[in-house]
């Protein structure tokens, strides 16, 4: 439960809350910590008819935060309004959290009038008083009944209770003759604190004690303490208790709100069913919350996990690098140092990349945690006004807090491999010209921006067909001038006629053609593929060729030569054609790859 307690804090004070009240925004504040950051506003910027009435959010008179400098960032700091006449400027606060606090406006004496107060009573609070959310920064006017006009939040109060009393001293048994030991476990049922030994031999396992529930001593302690059921009395008409739900305004109501409130039109149910109503939402919103916490959970364990293997993939790589760069004696030591930095860096950046992730998901991930910890001891309130005073806001965040764990949350920055290669083949007279021969490997996918309107995508875009009965071309959206290069294509549907092409083209290749039939495309069209078929594409800038291959195997040596320039990877299919792209791929094991250009790079 620690994730919980930022939900228990006042957000001007810090502390947990005392006494909390719900403003309109739906956010809670210590209603001492209310009044400590009240101010006052001049008559011309808040008249009387627009000051609040009710409890309605709409009720409220939100200020315009732009007219007054007293909430400016660029302010000089102190809680002053021009033309009002007031007390002196006092300098403004900060609370523990860096909300700015403003002191309580201390009301002039009235003149000529000597009014004995009971002592050791507040203050009254000035006329045309506001006060600012220190959460989502919303101002309003307070009407006449000041800080009572606000709802008191017993839910959190209550929840803030149980959570202190849970992290009080140890409990101890209640069997033990000297000494009593610290409790390990609770009995519901005989309402028993029972530490290991007093459990074994009193309450055992088997027989007639078997069935009884045992709980933590903490958990224990809540059960035993937790308050009846309040009945709550209406804000309006303090003499009244909330009996009905309003559905418009999304707030309990009493008798006498229905019989001459604004109420009295608006759909109303009974506040009980509400009380369920909600509470089924909350915990069916948890259920899908839950579902994302729990999958973070193992994706920070994977991350973890990352953390070691590209640890040890790091300095078994550097282990190779040094064997190698040592083979090449002294012509290869002035490299070796440059090769390892490069090396530590990508081991470093990845480590960076996975820790600075693992240290993002734990921040949200106990967010999570405490919002749902928060939520499920609200479901335990057996106060239902008070229970739906909070609970759509709740519903809210729980919605909003799981929306956070979308797409691409939960995946992996970075691998855990090292994708270098060493190539140790040249001649002593190119070492100043050493370099990887793969630093990365190519992820692309194909480009419905510069495809022939008939092809169809899905998949991420990595598979195609085609709606027509022609041959209609699509390219990737990477292009390539440099390096080495492989990926490949699998066949997952082929009625046989006509053959599909696949290969390389330039940029303002014909679309509408058989790929390779004009001189902007080069590519391979065989009968004998069919369905299932894996078709490998390679081509290699630093000799200038293309190569095919088909379910592995090299169709005869090189297809294409002496290609210079940029090409981008495109294959041409019809209607009974659909295929799947796989990029990212290595170079065939059979393939050595040529000499590397010295402007570009092998990838």
């Amino acid at each position: 439960m620690d994730e919980m307690e930022e939900e228990l804090k006042c957000p001007v004070c810090g502390s947990f809350f005392r006494e909390p009240i719900i403003l309109p925004c739906t956010h809670n504040i210590c209603q001492a910590c209310a009044r400590n950051i009240l101010v006052q506003t001049p008559d011309a910027e808040s008249p009387q008819s627009s000051r609040a009435s009710g409890s309605g959010v709409s009720d409220y008179d939100y200020l315009d935060l732009d007219k007054m400098s007293l909430y400016s960032e660029a302010d000089s700091g102190y809680g002053s309004y021009g033309g009002f006449v007031s007390t002196p400027t006092t300098p403004c606060q900060k609370s523990p959290n860096g909300v700015r606090v403003f002191p309580p406006t201390v009301p002039q004496p009235p003149p000529q009038h000597h009014l004995l107060q009971h002592p050791g009573s507040l203050p009254p609070i000035p006329r045309n008083s506001c006060i600012t959310c220190p959460q989502c920064h919303r101002s309003l006017i307070l009407d006449d009944r000041g800080l009572r006009g606000f709802p008191k939040n017993r839910v959190l109060e209550g929840v803030v209770d149980r959570y202190q009393q849970s992290k009080a001293a140890a409990l101890k048994c209640q069997l033990c003759e000297k000494s009593p030991k610290e409790a390990t476990v609770m009995c519901e049922q005989c309402d028993v604190f029972y530490c290991e030994p007093c459990r074994l031999r009193c309450h055992p396992p088997r027989g007639p004690l078997a069935k009884h529930r045992l709980v933590p001593p903490a958990q224990g302690r809540i059960s035993r303490r937790a308050s009846p059921r309040k009945t709550s009395t209406c804000t309006e008409h303090e003499l009244e208790n909330m009996s009905m739900y309003c559905v418009q305004c999304k707030m309990p109501v009493c008798y006498q709100c229905l019989e001459e409130g604004k109420h009295g039109t608006h759909e109303v149910k009974a506040l009980g069913a509400m009380w369920k109503l909600h509470k089924g939402q909350l915990s069916q919103a948890l259920n899908g919350l839950s579902d994302r916490a729990t999958e973070a959970k193992e994706f920070l364990v994977q991350l973890k996990n990352m953390v070691q293997h590209i640890q040890e993939n790091g300095v078994e790589f550097e282990a190779c690098l040094v064997a190698q760069c040592d083979a090449l004696i002294d012509a290869l030591n002035r490299r070796k140092a440059q090769l390892l930095s490069r090396v530590n860096k990508e081991h470093e950046h990845k480590l960076k990349v996975v820790r600075d992730q693992i240290s993002h998901c734990t921040v949200k991930l106990r967010q999570t945690t405490g919002l749902m910890e928060y939520c499920l001891e609200v479901i335990k309130e057996n106060d239902p006004s008070g229970f739906l005073q909070i609970s759509d806001a709740l519903i809210r965040r729980v919605h909003m807090t799981e929306s956070q764990w979308g797409k691409g949350t939960l995946t992996p920055r970075m691998t855990s491999d090292f994708d270098l290669t060493l190539d140790s083949g040249p001649l002593l007279q190119t070492i100043h010209q050493l370099d990887f021969v793969q630093m990365k490997v190519a992820w692309f996918t194909f480009d419905p921006a510069s495809a022939h309107p008939d092809i169809i995508f899905s998949n991420d875009n990595l598979t195609v067909t085609c709606n027509s009965y022609d041959d209609r071309v699509v390219t990737a959206n990477s292009a390539f001038s440099r390096g080495v290069h492989y990926w490949e294509m699998t066949v997952d549907r082929y009625d046989n006629h006509p053959d599909p092409a696949f290969g390389v083209a330039r940029a303002d290749v014909l679309k509408d053609v058989m790929l390779g039939k004009d001189d902007k495309a080069w590519a391979m069209t065989d009968g004998g593929i069919g369905k299932g078929a894996t078709i490998g594409v390679l081509l290699d800038f630093t000799r200038g060729i293309l190569i095919f291959l088909v379910n592995d195997e090299q169709q005869g040596p090189v297809a294409f030569e002496a290609l210079e320039g940029v090409y981008y990877p495109a294959i041409s299919l019809n209607r009974n054609v659909q295929v799947t792209l796989h990029t990212g791929l290595p170079v065939p094991d059979f393939y050595t790859p040529g000499e590397a250009d010295p402007n570009g790079s092998v990838c």
